[in-house]
């Protein structure tokens, strides 16, 4: 069947295709991922920006949109909704077929309300009326605003992916804002799914720059290593706060475990491995969303096997290492979530302005 059916099916992990365009629906591209193993679809102000701009697959809809009236703005919402709403219904099956476990498409809400909490919450209820679908994901950034936010929507019982994370302190507060969500929502608990998605490569990217700078034998034996190791703690987080009474009383009311998602798992350094953050965060319970060329990759020779929590005590030291040659993985994080919000900022702004002088172009 391949190795992204062996992932589910072997070890417990879903593959999620990080990437969405409108050729891969008419095509039929996307159902064929389906079909290699990919159980659900992510989404970002990036991803929309080179789908829409890289072709012109969008142009009759977004003519037409802006030709009855509608500003540029409200017409790139038109091209999304439809995008996901086609996806949704590509993966509706595997949702049925796993009882809600996968089959999820996630669309992120303006990244302009990064550090807005009402206003999030507002877009959140929007999307999800708008797209009323029971396998849409809302995706939610994981900014101290956001904690606030992502409890509200899912105490309404609307399902939330909360991307953008990075530390572990702020996963913490992610499961927190889960658990406490769900307890607040008098409905049926097994309709409500979340995801927590913890960036994985950018840390190396980061952690790197600053181990170099420090240029130590005991800082460079740490480069390529911490990313994984933060990612693998955060699995030990899931594993303990996702036990106990408290967790216990919310599975006899139908609740799901809210599983850690690894992002941002395409290898940006070419010296490391291609598979590197496929093959070691392998396990139960979690997703993996890798863009489409990575997972290409894997399927040719990446390695099925459990490895997210193989050695936690290593993954701990390097943490312990990290922080006694000097790098402080708080700032690390800080300054990776910030850098995160601004580049989506930038993609969706960058976008919009594309797509007002398309408008000029087409006279409307």
């Amino acid at each position: 069947m391949g190795r992204l059916n062996d992932l589910f099916d072997q070890q417990g992990q879903s593959p999620w295709l990080d990437n969405l365009k409108r050729g891969w629906i008419t095509s039929g591209e996307l159902e064929r991922w389906v079909e290699r193993g990919v159980r659900g679809i992510t989404s970002n102000p990036t991803i929309f920006q080179k789908a829409i701009e890289s072709t012109d697959d969008y142009d009759p809809q977004f003519r037409e949109a802006t030709t009855a009236g509608d500003d540029v703005e409200a017409a790139y919402w038109e091209l999304v909704t439809r995008d996901i709403r086609d996806a949704l219904r590509i993966l509706a099956p595997v949702h049925e077929q796993s009882n809600g476990v996968d089959g999820y498409v996630s669309v992120e809400v303006a990244p302009s309300l990064a550090h807005d909490t009402d206003g999030t919450i507002a877009a959140a209820r929007h999307l999800h009326s708008l797209i009323d679908e029971p396998n849409l994901y809302v995706k939610i950034p994981g900014t101290a605003e956001g904690i606030p936010a992502i409890r509200q929507v899912l105490s309404e019982g609307h399902s939330v992916n909360v991307t953008l994370l990075f530390s572990l302190q702020r996963y913490d507060e992610v499961i927190e804002a889960y658990l406490s969500g769900l307890e607040a929502y008098d409905g049926d608990l097994s309709k409500v799914s979340s995801v927590a998605s913890f960036f994985v490569s950018r840390v190396d990217t980061e952690v790197d720059r600053r181990l170099e700078a420090i240029g130590t034998e005991a800082a460079l034996a740490l480069r390529g290593k911490v990313a994984v190791a933060n990612a693998q703690v955060a699995y030990q987080h899931f594993l303990e706060h996702f036990s106990g009474p408290r967790w216990d009383a919310l599975v006899a009311r139908g609740a799901k475990v809210q599983r850690p998602l690894w992002a941002s798992t395409s290898t940006k350094n070419p010296d490391y491995p291609d598979t590197l953050y496929i093959d070691s965060l392998i396990g139960p319970n979690t997703v993996n969303t890798v863009p489409d060329a990575t997972l290409a990759d894997f399927e040719d020779h990446g390695t099925v096997a459990r490895t997210v929590d193989a050695d936690p005590d290593a993954a701990r030291k390097v943490l312990a290492d990290l922080a006694e040659v000097g790098v402080d993985i708080d700032d690390v994080t800080a300054t990776l979530e910030a850098e995160g919000v601004a580049s989506f900022s930038k993609s969706f702004d960058d976008l919009i302005s594309a797509l007002e002088a398309k408008a000029e172009r087409f006279g409307t």
